[in-house]
């Protein structure tokens, strides 16, 4: 069998490398790539929103399943556009891609289906949302409404922060046109977890859990990123476990009530504030850093379960976990997520440490040596019988990676 993988960062390279394991799959496309998918298949010429360029070539290799990782296509119809040519994609259509486009769209679900969120109110006019800056209790979050790569999200203390936040987000167009709508919402205060889903034409069927962390520097300092660490599992209270079932059927309840027919990735971020899980928000494609944490960690064949959840046959049985904790520690350029230099060598060790994996984010080669391509590089993770030890594996392998503009946190599930 023959499978495309389209995008280009640490997400695809732990789904290349969890499907090279595959006994079912013979080749592997990536479109782009990076420098680390280049060693586990055939990295394609191709950027992920070339989609009538991805169709023919998909066409012309025949490919048996493409996955698609980051959200730009999904949100753009990839999957309607290969699906109208027979190709087979997991991921989610353009309906129910909305769940991660719009976060308005997402917060008028949840509450439709009661659905435990923050109160909420959206503005689509700079005027009218510092009006609303009046009539509420800080500290307050200010989100873009459209995709801002998972940095349209700002904590705003007071009022003045607030209209500062909103004219960078809506007049000076900071995320583009992401940020031409707002959302205005209640400040929850708590652990944050990551719960992915694979969906199977509504049914929701649980990946395990995993924690990312945002804030670019220890201590939870700094500007927040695309994620510079992860672990999983989280150990939760049982009675919070039940509560997080609860929703997830009451999600599968309001899919089915709405008629929508979602396949693909359910990423449910939860906030656990006095005890009790809230739903902060939903994206429809795999978590990056989760995926490299959990791929690691899936004892099941995922090729399997990906053709499953298409053809409506997945069921909950079909995820089998290791017992192994593992630990994610993400390199970034110096300067990310501001403004970072490229190009700057790297040099790996000959052999990882036994009980890591290394999966790159942002690589490539200029010639024979290995360079930073993007603001998050590489990410070292670490397998171990307990989290202090898969902790201690993932930063032994960041300790033999060389580059004059590589840095990290040094708290990632501390």
């Amino acid at each position: 069998m023959k499978v495309l993988i389209i995008g280009s960062g640490g997400r695809e390279h732990a789904l290349g490398w969890k499907l090279d394991q595959s006994p079912q799959v013979d080749e592997l496309f990536f479109a782009p790539g990076n420098a680390g998918t280049s060693f586990l298949g055939t990295n394609v010429l191709i950027n992920a929103m070339e989609i009538d360029q991805l169709v023919e070539f998909a066409k012309s290799e025949a490919i048996d399943l493409t996955v698609v990782g980051p959200e730009d296509p999904l949100c753009a119809g990839i999957v309607e556009r290969f699906e109208e040519e027979g190709l087979k994609i997991f991921g989610p259509n353009l309906e129910c891609s909305q769940f991660e486009s719009s976060k308005d769209f997402t917060k008028k679900f949840l509450q439709r289906h009661e659905i435990p969120t923050a109160a909420y109110n959206t503005y689509t006019d700079y005027d009218s949302a510092v009006k609303g800056l009046g009539e509420v209790s800080y500290p307050i979050v200010i989100k873009a409404d459209g995709l801002a790569l998972g940095k349209g999200v700002v904590i705003v203390s007071d009022y003045d922060h607030g209209v500062q936040t909103l004219d960078e987000m809506m007049n000076q167009a900071q995320f583009g046109e992401a940020g031409a709508t707002v959302v205005i919402e209640e400040f929850l205060d708590g652990p944050e977890l990551s719960l992915l889903c694979i969906v199977s034409h509504n049914r929701v069927i649980p990946l395990d859990l995993a924690r990312d962390y945002k804030k670019a520097y220890d201590g939870d300092q700094g500007l927040n990123t695309g994620g510079v660490g992860c672990f999983s599992p989280v150990p939760i209270p049982d009675d919070v476990e039940q509560s997080i079932n609860e929703i997830n059927k009451m999600i599968e309840q309001g899919l089915i009530e709405d008629g929508f027919d979602f396949t693909g990735i359910l990423f449910v971020g939860f906030i656990i504030q006095d005890g009790k899980p809230y739903v902060l928000e939903f994206n429809v494609r795999f978590g990056d850093p989760e995926t490299e944490v959990l791929m690691p960690r899936l004892e099941s064949d995922l090729f399997d379960i990906l053709n499953k959840a298409i053809d409506d046959t997945l069921i909950d049985e079909d995820l089998i976990w290791s017992n192994d904790k593992a630990v994610g520690v993400i390199l970034t350029s110096i300067g990310y997520p501001a403004e970072y230099e490229q190009g700057h060598a790297i040099k790996l060790p000959v052999a990882n440490p036994v009980g890591t994996i290394l999966f790159h984010n942002g690589t490539a080669f200029d010639g024979d040596n290995l360079v930073n391509a993007g603001g998050r590089v590489l990410t070292a993770v670490g397998l171990g019988k307990t989290q202090e030890e898969a902790r201690l594996l993932a930063y032994q392998l960041v300790g033999r990676i060389e580059s004059d503009n590589l840095t990290y946190r040094t708290d990632i599930a501390k």
